[in-house]
């Protein structure tokens, strides 16, 4: 005799495989079921791996909070005791000083083809800036000495430039377009030399925004470019705790005082991360109607297994069998499918995150084309990040519903009675 309860004994002996519609319904449903929650996994895993890489890159290569003058023209003249006020507060980690603006950078081909790009350069203190960014950690060809005329490039602008380390490049300053403004005002035939900077490394620092934008030389080179003298732009600060930034803000403009602009990541990131939530949850909510169709299978199934069950069920209730155990009875089905499918949607989900850059390769070979386009995902790789509780919402979530789509059936074999069961045979 089997030690389990009769009620799911009959159930999973229900269930053994026939050669019946019900049993292809049945197998048809556990599919669904096993698809809807595999699919979910997946695609909330690569959102929350997005959502993780996309803050940890921009935070990494950003400031978590940036001080500035209020006018953009002004710059920071006394930013070495402003440095001191700042790295003694206990919530700041690190912080450096910085000189951030757009140049024209033009490479001259040995065959005399020009290429032009409008990067960002942006002067960095090589003795601070490894406390505030992953630049100076992210060099993947050469060195980060900055020296003299050295640059570090990112390495889709030094593709897109057909620079190497060793090469030599022409960046024209905002100083350099004012000086051919007044000649050509004054009517004077004047030459302006470009600046020159030499390639002494490349970094990858994971985000092809950062990798396709970003010119890094030393504080004194960019202060030079943009005739500052010992002034800089502004001053970046990394937390300990990065959701700190709004307080840490209001503490410094209170030290500061309002002549000061402090910008924060969350004021200046905040719509991008509210929308990739929000396209998160309604993925979620949309992907979820894949495990309801599933269930209304099981529905379907159910019902045409209690009419065929119908005399068993008469019998069963002739012979003492309550309404409480003929209703377990069908919802043990219910909920045996949903187990089934759950667990092997699970093992898939998983096998599928395992393997997922893997088979994205596999897809742009076939398809000759790149599926993850870095330059409108920013990444380069396929991201992912499961949590628990996303793994108990969706799949608690989904075998609650499996149990929902069997308790109509098993309502309606509960209400037979034995006499209207048994009145045919």
């Amino acid at each position: 005799m089997s030690r389990l309860p009769f009620e799911l004994f009959l159930a999973l002996r229900y269930l053994r495989p026939k050669r019946t519609s019900v049993s292809v319904i049945t197998l048809i449903s556990i599919m669904g079921v096993m698809l809807g929650v595999a699919v979910l996994i997946v695609v909330i895993a690569v959102m929350s791996g997005f959502d993780r890489e996309w803050r940890n890159k921009i935070l990494g290569f950003n400031a978590h909070v940036e001080i500035a003058k209020r006018s953009h023209s002004d710059t920071l003249r006394d930013w070495p005791t402003i440095l001191t006020l700042i790295t003694n507060l206990p919530q700041v980690k690190a912080a450096a000083p910085s000189v951030v603006g757009k140049v024209l950078a033009r490479v001259i081909l040995p065959g005399g083809e020009k290429l032009n790009d409008i990067p960002i350069l942006r002067g960095i203190d090589a003795r601070l800036e490894p406390g505030v960014s992953l630049i100076p950690g992210s060099v993947i060809a050469g060195t980060n000495d900055l020296q003299g005329r050295g640059a570090l490039l990112g390495k889709d602008l030094a593709r897109g430039l057909q620079l190497r380390v060793g090469d030599r490049f022409s960046v024209y300053s905002p100083a350099n377009m004012e000086r051919l403004e007044k000649s050509a005002e004054g009517k004077k035939d004047v030459a302006i030399l470009p600046e020159e900077l030499e390639v002494r490394g490349i970094f990858d620092v994971g985000f092809a925004d950062f990798n396709a934008l970003f010119i890094v030389t030393s504080l004194e080179t960019a202060q030079e470019f943009y005739e500052l003298g010992a002034h800089v732009h502004g001053i970046n600060i990394v937390l300990r705790d990065a959701f700190q930034a709004p307080a840490v803000k209001a503490q410094i403009l209170g030290i500061l005082g309002e002549e000061y602009r402090v910008d924060t990541w969350i004021e200046k990131y905040s719509e991008l991360f509210s929308t990739l939530v929000l396209e998160k949850n309604m993925i979620f909510f949309l992907l979820f109607f894949i495990v309801l169709v599933a269930a209304f299978g099981i529905t379907s199934s159910l019902i045409t297994f209690v009419v065929q069950k119908t005399r068993e069920v008469g019998v069963l209730k002739a012979l003492g069998a309550t309404r409480a155990q003929v209703v377990w009875l069908f919802l043990s089905q219910g909920i045996v499918v949903g187990v089934i499918g759950v667990s092997t949607g699970l093992g898939l989900g998983l096998l599928a995150l395992r393997y997922r850059n893997e088979f994205l390769h596999f897809l742009n070979e076939i398809t000759g084309r790149n599926l993850l386009n870095a330059s409108i995902y920013k990444l380069y790789d396929l991201p992912s990040e499961l949590t628990v509780s996303d793994i108990v919402t969706i799949c608690l979530g989904s075998l609650v519903i499996c149990t929902l789509a069997g308790a109509i059936p098993a309502w309606i074999a509960g209400r037979l009675k034995p006499v209207e069961a048994l009145r045919h045979e």
